[in-house]
């Protein structure tokens, strides 16, 4: 089961930079611009989460929430509100109108996605699946070790999320940069050639002797964790 996301922002840049990184986690994504269209999205296809602005237009994100939380079909669902709002008592007050957590703007994507993550861990466990498994490759997010073939497997903490990241959507190819944004996010500034020095690092850690390369290098493209990888 894909999990269901609905984003209600109305920044159109941001809009789509939390759609392009939800899609390439594998979360299913809709959109609305405004309360209006928020509350028919719900009721088209209640979400899994729910990554809602503070300052929308007309009607406030917290007064959205307000009417989630007092209806009992959305009273469980997660809200994560996103603000430009930092002050403490701004963000004791969205939590006090029922969200379940809080993230000022400007946010690392990578943190928001384990914050994400973590909440659908909690409200839906099943959605979100605590061990990746590949071939003779397995990934704990419960605990941030990888084993193969049994044996564990040391990696630094970026070779880790390069693994997950790349583990988490078999087959697909991450260019350099999309790379970039989802492991290191956007506010942190590197150089594309590091992604192939980590590249590298992981390489060098997962693959002994001769096991078999799960990572394909697509020239001119990017990397992609090969959807066809079998234990050898």
């Amino acid at each position: 089961m894909v999990p269901h996301v609905l984003v209600v922002e109305d920044e159109t840049d941001l809009v789509e930079l939390l759609r392009y990184n939800l899609e390439a986690e594998n979360f299913a994504v809709s959109t609305a611009e405004d309360s209006d269209e928020a509350m028919l999205r719900i009721a088209e296809n209640r979400p899994d989460l729910i990554l809602l602005d503070w300052m929308l237009p007309g009607t406030s994100g917290i007064e959205i929430c307000r009417r989630l939380r007092a209806r009992e079909e959305t009273a469980r669902v997660p809200i994560i509100m996103l603000t430009a709002r930092g002050e403490e008592e701004e963000r004791v007050r969205g939590l006090a109108t029922g969200a379940d957590d809080y993230v000022v703007k400007p946010f690392s994507l990578p943190e928001l996605m384990a914050r994400i993550n973590a909440l659908l861990r909690r409200s839906n466990p099943q959605l979100i699946a605590a061990i990746l498994k590949a071939g003779d490759i397995e990934l704990d997010r419960t605990t941030h070790r990888v084993r193969r073939s049994g044996k564990e497997v040391h990696l630094g903490p970026t070779e880790y999320r390069l693994l997950e990241y790349l583990m988490g959507n078999p087959g697909r190819v991450y260019s350099r940069e999309q790379l970039l944004d989802g492991v290191w996010g956007t506010d942190v500034y590197v150089d594309e050639r590091t992604v192939d020095v980590h590249v590298g690092r992981l390489r060098k850690a997962i693959n002994r002797g001769r096991a078999k390369d799960p990572i394909r290098t697509v020239r001119g493209a990017g990397y992609a964790f090969d959807e066809k990888f079998v234990t050898p």
